[in-house]
């Protein structure tokens, strides 16, 4: 139990009704999850007010409400707490409630279009490997030291947040590896957290129809790098255009990484392969097991971190050349002579780098054949530019369904098609129904082809008209290549 009084600390109020001295259980958001002496947040979500659900929460025992907006009817020993934001007082009210987590460990966000989750992921795996009780918060799963948890959310909501950094502190985890995605950043839920240091990896086309322009996107991901305190880091891809970009305004210590640019951190790939590459890293060589341009990034933006967080290099470079493939990000399984790759890609520029990456190794003898989708209900600006990358890099390009959700799978997959070139034209084909394209893309391919199955990664469900079922690309591609003769 916390005082009202206690856990205001930071937050903006505009007027108070009642005795903030009362004890309160605990805090929620969602009124269905009230119980009694409660204190109930009123957000103004997407597609439902919170400020519908009050007098719901009040019968279910919430004993205060904060609010943007009082209600007309003031309920009799009820604790009314206005404010400007409900979604920034909800941010530092959870900080408050579980004593402020995020400074008792080392909390590290990654933030960019692309790499989020692999990097996060690295990081974590690689403290773990050598030892140091770590925890995650990624689009895949949600860590505490040995204890894994399903994720909903890219960036989980702020009471969340703070409620598993308290996990980890009470679990003596040290260091937590968090993704930081725009939607998180707008929508305040990670507003008041101490993060020990930032990473930024790249900004490219996604989440427009969120965000309206370009520019504003990359402005709300630059409010992280603003956010953050002098004695935290900024670490950014220099070889990005809009890596300085994000340094302007920040108190961080300011450090960069690249393989084409001047920087603190400098890497170059001298050899490549499906079984991974020969990087240097500043003055060593270390052979990692991800192959890949992208991934040599991602490698180094690891390495970056965990050097200036003072992990030894000799440990550090050891503890690189172990780390595996992260699930769903350039998933690799070989049968038959034939290798499939799973990826996560959804982006025009993620798909640009897993294509050209696999050209790069591929002999010149050998097909690529994608299988790739764009989501529904998402931003329709990018399916041609998809559409239009898919044929251009690859052997033969199978459009299908990725999850529609509520739109009609035919007609993304035309809008799609609306990218692609005349002289591309008879390189595609369209089955709509995913299994199927991916059995299809496994029938075309002969001895030594690649197969790359785009967009959904780590997924294990496919969303049609609201619906989800279970749907695995990773777990379909290596039964069908079982199966084939």
């Amino acid at each position: 139990m916390k005082l009202i009084r206690e856990i205001l600390y930071k937050v903006e109020i505009n007027s108070v009704v009642g005795n903030t001295s009362v004890s309160i259980e605990k805090v929620e958001f969602d009124s269905r999850l009230v119980t009694k002496g409660d204190m109930y947040v009123a957000i103004n979500g997407v597609n439902v007010d919170g400020h519908d659900f009050i007098n719901q929460a009040i019968v279910n025992g919430a004993v205060c409400i904060v609010c943007e907006n009082l209600p007309k009817e003031i309920a009799d020993e009820v604790v009314y707490i206005s404010v400007p934001n409900s979604r920034d007082a909800l941010a530092f009210i959870s900080s408050n409630y579980f004593d402020n987590p995020s400074g008792k460990l080392n909390l590290i966000g990654i933030t960019g279009t692309n790499g989020k989750t692999t990097i996060s992921t690295l990081l974590f795996e690689l403290y773990k490997n050598i030892g140091i009780k770590s925890g995650l918060l990624s689009t895949v799963k949600i860590v505490i030291d040995n204890e894994v948890f399903p994720a909903n959310q890219t960036t989980p909501d702020s009471l969340s947040i703070n409620k598993y950094l308290n996990e980890m502190v009470c679990n003596e985890v040290r260091y937590c590896f968090m993704e930081v995605s725009s939607h998180g950043i707008d929508q305040s839920r990670i507003k008041g957290l101490n993060f020990k240091g930032g990473v930024y990896t790249n900004l490219t086309h996604d989440h427009l129809d969120y965000h309206k322009s370009f520019e504003s996107y990359r402005d709300v991901k630059k409010q992280f790098f603003d956010a953050l305190g002098k004695d935290s880091f900024a670490i950014i891809n220099n070889d990005d255009k809009n890596g300085l970009f994000m340094l302007q305004n920040t108190k961080a210590a300011k450090l960069t990484y690249s393989l084409n640019s001047m920087s603190d951190f400098k890497a170059k790939i001298l050899e490549s392969s499906f079984d991974g590459m020969l990087l240097k890293i500043n003055k060593s060589e270390i052979w990692c097991k991800l192959m890949g341009r992208f991934n040599a990034y991602n490698m180094l933006a690891v390495y970056s971190a965990a050097s200036t967080l003072g992990l030894p290099d000799d440990e550090l470079l050891m503890g690189i050349s172990n780390l595996e493939a992260v699930e769903g990000r350039f998933q690799f399984y070989r049968k038959n002579k034939i290798i499939a790759i799973v990826d996560y890609a959804h982006t025009p520029d993620a798909l640009e780098n897993i294509l050209n990456s696999i050209n790069e190794i591929k002999s010149v003898d050998n097909n690529l054949i994608t299988v790739v989708g764009c989501g529904g209900n998402r931003d329709r600006s990018k399916r041609p530019i998809m559409g239009n990358i898919a044929t251009a890099l690859s052997s033969k390009v199978i459009f299908t369904s990725d999850n529609p959700r509520n739109e009609d799978p035919e007609l993304i997959i035309e809008e799609m098609k609306k990218g692609v070139k005349s002289f591309h034209s008879n390189k595609s084909i369209s089955i709509t129904n995913r299994k199927e394209a991916i059995k299809a893309a496994c029938q075309f391919a002969q001895s030594n082809d690649i197969i790359l199955v785009a967009g959904k990664g780590h997924e294990t469900y496919q969303e049609i008209s609201g619906v989800r079922t279970d749907f695995d690309d990773f777990d379909i591609i290596k039964n069908l290549l079982n199966q084939k003769n």
